[in-house]
């Protein structure tokens, strides 16, 4: 098959692409910038341009992240760890402090948010320790602690920028890599019990007054209309007056007279829905579950255990800013700053979120090229 691709009219590193998933995802990227465009009053500037050019430079990231010989992957792994880790105790110490929270390092060329690289790390970094530990290990504590303080440490530092969101997402990607990995479902409940129980003293005590008052307008959107709970307010009567066609393209009132906050960032999602109605939205929402389906069956796919977990892992990713973002704009979970991938303006996201689409390509290429076999554990 593959020399019969070679002496076809498409050149084979071209049609051995996932076209199938590529597509779709340029689809959504085009209309995002159309959001955007929107958004900025019927101008390219400043957030579409940036949009496209910068999905066009990390698109060409995700093809040599793809290309990576999986030996190289394994090897680079804990190294890249280490230097993200070594990034947010940069950022402790001379980050960028914008809005309340110390986040960004200045490189002169970009303001870098290391907590983002942290997500895809975080993946690639469990994937490598359970492919290596044997299985019959995977019950004993070692398989628990290792990750655990692996986890532990950059959400440390992550909280104390603070960004609960980012270090939610941490946590996330980290426990579906070790679901996967097989560890015992009672050390989840476990977690999960310990966790509830511990909820109310972190929320007194270890949340900052702003983030208390995130979560309590959740469950009471009218106790503060002006404050508060303006933003979730806001992003519903976008999303609800788009109806079932919306109103037009760049006839959204609510992001063109400011009523929105955030349109283009955090609440794009609602700037659309109110623009291109429930059409738009279900659009949206197709493409998005067409990709995570494309990367759950390149994890189902894959013959050994390292790669199943990485697929599985950077899926489970996209997964958390798609949830949190859209449970967000709609006032069912608390305002994060989460952005929509694909969609919202945002360096770091995107580059966050294009990592993963490398990688999952990358995993993809691995399976095209694996020879015919069983599942290996390495």
């Amino acid at each position: 098959m593959r020399a019969e691709q070679r002496g076809g009219i498409i050149p084979y590193p071209i049609a051995r692409q996932p076209w199938g998933m590529l597509i779709p995802l340029f689809a959504l990227v085009a209309f995002g910038a159309a959001v955007l465009f929107s958004a900025a009053g019927g101008s390219m500037q400043p957030y579409a341009s940036s949009h496209v050019t910068r999905f066009g430079v990390l698109m060409v990231m995700a093809m040599i992240i793809a290309a990576l010989p999986r030996e190289f992957v394994r090897f680079m792994t804990y190294p890249a760890y280490a230097v993200v880790l070594a990034m947010l105790v940069a950022v402790e110490a001379m980050g960028a402090l914008r809005g309340g929270s110390q986040r960004w390092l200045d490189l002169g060329f970009m303001d870098l948010q290391p907590s983002e690289l942290m997500k895809p790390v975080i993946v690639v970094t469990l994937a490598s320790f359970y492919s290596r530990l044997p299985v019959s290990m995977v019950t004993n504590w070692r398989a628990l602690f290792v990750p655990g303080a692996l986890i532990a440490m950059p959400v440390g530092l992550v909280l104390i920028q603070p960004d609960l969101g980012t270090s939610l997402a941490i946590v996330i990607g980290g426990g579906v890599v070790m679901l996967l990995a097989g560890l015992p479902m009672r050390w989840f409940v476990g977690a999960g019990l310990t966790a509830a129980a511990a909820a109310p003293l972190l929320f007194y005590f270890g949340l900052q007054e702003y983030q208390q008052r995130r979560i309590l307008t959740m469950f009471d959107t009218e106790a503060d209309v002006l404050g508060a709970s303006y933003h979730i307010n806001q992003s519903k009567i976008a999303i609800g007056s788009g109806g079932l066609f919306g109103k037009g393209f760049n006839n959204g009132s609510q992001s063109h007279l400011q009523y929105l906050p955030e349109p283009h960032t955090d609440f794009v999602f609602a700037t659309m829905a109110e623009e291109w109605g429930l059409v738009g939205g279900l659009f949206v929402l197709a493409i998005f579950t067409f990709i995570l389906h494309w990367g759950l069956n390149v994890a189902r796919a894959s013959k050994d255990r390292f790669a199943s977990l990485l697929a599985a892992g950077m899926s489970a990713t996209i997964f958390f800013y798609i949830a949190v973002n859209l449970m967000m704009v709609m006032g069912m979970a608390p305002v994060v700053g989460i952005p929509l991938p694909f969609m919202s303006h945002g360096g770091s996201s995107m580059l966050t979120n294009m990592i993963c689409i490398g990688a999952l390509m990358m995993v993809n290429r691995w399976n095209q090229n694996a020879p015919r076999g069983g599942f290996a554990s390495t």
